[in-house]
C-alpha cells in the first residue's frame, strides 16, 4: 500500500498585494505526526499567489519524502481547492501557471483536495506568518529546533528549509487568512524598504543595506586573483530574456500591468533556437520562469529540450508600467512628459497611474535572487525573465548605480550569465548574446 500524507497548506499578503509568504505541512495520513515544514517570504504578491505557493511546496515537500505517496491536500482556501478540482475555472491569467505547476508534482489522481475552516489550518498559517515576519526582518524563514534538541535536516523544498518540528511550535502573530470571493491579480504595490538595521538572510552572504536602491550589496570582501580558492562551485544564473511579441519591434512598454501577450511568430522560433543552443551547451540544470505569458511560453520551449520542468518565480515578472503599457516611448513623451522626465532621473519615480519604480523592483528582484541563488548554490539555473530584471540584476552584481539601467541593452533572446560565490561576491560572465540568433 503507499503512503498517504495529509498537506496542509496557506498563504497570505498583508495588504494584497503587499508583502507575502506561504507556509505548508506535511503529516503522516495514519498518526498524524509532522514529517515537514516548508515556509518562505516571497516579496510582494497577493493573497491568491501566495496560497498557490503553499500549495506547491507542499506537495512538493511531500514528493521529496515518497513520490509513489497519496495525498490529501486541506486548505481554507476555497478559491484553490475549487480550481484544483476544476470545479471553477481559473480565470485570472496569473492563476493558471501555478495551477500548472502544483498538478504536475504528482501524477494525476494521486492528489485529492479538501476545504476546511480557517480555525483548523493554523499549523501553516502560523508557518505564513512567520515567514513574512521573517521577510520584514530581512530573512528568510528557519524551522524551529525542537526544545533540547537539534532539527533533524532535510532537502531544501522550494526554497524553504524543511525538517521534522513539533506541531506546537510557536509562531508569529496572526494574519488575515487568504481572500477566497475573487481572483486578486498579480503583485502591483510596492513591498516595504529593508530598514538600515535588518538583519541580513542567514542563507546568503553577509550584505549591508545600499543607501541608493534600498537594497543589499556584499560587504567588502576580497575580489578576483585575491579572492579564496575554496570557495566551491558558484550558483551560476544563466538569465534569458523572452522572445518576441507582437509589441517587442514597435518598442512598446510591455509590463507587468498589460495584455500579458503571447510570444509572436518570430519570438516562438527565437524560443526553439535558444533551447536548442542551451541544450548544445548541456549546462542548465534548472529552469525558472516569470509568471507572464511570454517568459512561460519561451521556458517551457526550453525545459521541453532539456527534458526540465518549469518552476514560477513571482519577482522575475516585469515592471509595471502603469499607464504607460502598450505605448512608445515617444507616445508616453508626448502625453506624460514630466512623470517621463522624473522617471528617467530618480530610481523612485514611479510611471503614470500607479506603476512600480526601479528602486521598488530592484527590492524585489533582490529578495528573489537571494531565494534563488540559496536554492541552487553550486548549480547553473536558466532564469527567463524581462529586460528590467535582468538589467537589475546585472546592476546590482556590478554595484552599479541606478542609472546604469539605461546604458545596457538586453535582446529579446538574449542569454546573460552571473555567477555567486559563498563570499558574496558575483561576477558578470556573459551579456546580451545573440549569436544562437543568426
Amino acid at each position: 500500500m503507499p503512503r498517504r500524507f495529509l498537506v496542509e497548506a496557506d498563504g497570505g499578503s498583508r495588504g494584497n498585494p503587499g508583502p507575502a509568504g506561504y507556509g505548508a505541512v506535511v503529516r503522516d495520513a495514519e498518526t498524524g505526526e509532522t514529517l515537514a515544514e516548508a515556509a518562505e517570504y516571497i516579496g510582494t504578491a497577493t493573497n491568491n499567489v501566495a496560497e498557490y505557493k503553499g500549495l506547491i511546496a507542499g506537495l512538493r515537500a511531500a514528493h521529496a519524502l515518497d513520490p509513489e505517496a497519496e495525498v490529501q491536500v486541506r486548505m481554507d482556501s476555497k478559491l484553490v481547492v475549487e480550481q484544483m478540482t476544476g470545479r471553477w475555472k481559473i480565470k485570472h491569467p496569473g492563476m493558471r501557471p501555478l495551477a500548472a505547476e502544483a498538478r504536475v508534482v504528482f501524477p494525476p489522481g494521486r492528489v485529492s483536495y479538501e476545504w476546511i475552516p480557517r480555525e483548523r489550518n493554523k499549523h501553516a498559517d502560523r508557518l505564513a506568518n512567520e515567514a513574512m515576519d521573517a521577510g520584514k526582518r530581512g530573512e528568510q524563514w528557519r524551522p524551529k529546533p525542537p526544545p533540547g534538541g537539534s532539527l533533524a535536516g532535510g532537502e531544501d523544498l522550494a526554497g524553504a528549509a524543511t525538517g521534522a518540528t513539533p506541531a506546537g511550535a510557536a509562531g508569529g502573530g496572526a494574519e488575515p487568512s487568504a481572500d477566497d470571493a475573487l481572483e486578486a491579480p498579480t503583485a502591483t504595490a510596492a513591498p516595504p524598504a529593508t530598514p538600515a538595521t535588518a538583519t541580513p538572510p542567514t542563507v546568503t552572504p553577509t550584505a549591508a543595506p545600499s543607501e541608493r536602491t534600498g537594497t543589499t550589496t556584499p560587504t567588502a570582501a576580497p575580489r578576483g586573483w585575491a579572492a579564496p580558492a575554496d570557495l566551491g562551485a558558484p550558483a551560476t544564473l544563466v538569465l534569458l530574456r523572452h522572445g518576441e511579441t507582437a509589441l517587442t519591434p514597435e518598442k512598446r512598454f510591455s509590463g507587468s500591468g498589460g495584455s500579458d501577450p503571447h510570444l509572436s511568430p518570430v519570438g516562438r522560433r527565437q524560443a526553439e533556437l535558444v533551447a536548442a543552443a542551451l541544450a548544445a551547451r548541456g549546462t542548465i540544470q534548472a529552469v525558472v520562469s516569470s509568471p507572464l505569458t511570454r517568459c512561460v511560453e519561451t521556458a517551457q520551449a526550453v525545459a521541453a529540450r532539456l527534458g526540465l520542468d518549469v518552476r514560477i518565480e513571482e519577482g522575475l515578472r516585469e515592471t509595471d508600467f502603469g499607464a504607460w503599457e502598450g505605448l512608445t516611448f515617444g507616445e508616453v513623451r508626448e502625453r506624460y512628459p514630466d512623470d517621463l522626465q522624473a522617471w528617467l532621473t530618480s530610481s523612485k519615480a514611479a510611471p503614470t497611474g500607479g506603476g512600480e519604480s526601479f528602486a521598488t523592483v530592484a527590492r524585489r528582484v533582490a529578495v528573489a535572487r537571494d531565494k534563488l541563488v540559496a536554492r541552487y548554490a553550486g548549480r547553473t539555473v536558466l532564469l527567463v525573465t524581462h529586460v528590467t530584471p535582468i538589467k537589475t540584476l546585472v546592476r546590482l552584481a556590478l554595484g552599479a548605480p541606478p542609472e546604469a539601467l539605461f546604458r545596457m541593452e538586453i535582446s529579446a533572446a538574449s542569454v546573460s550569465a552571473l555567477a555567486y560565490y559563498a563570499d558574496g561576491n558575483a561576477s558578470l560572465r556573459l551579456l546580451n548574446d545573440t549569436a544562437h540568433l543568426r
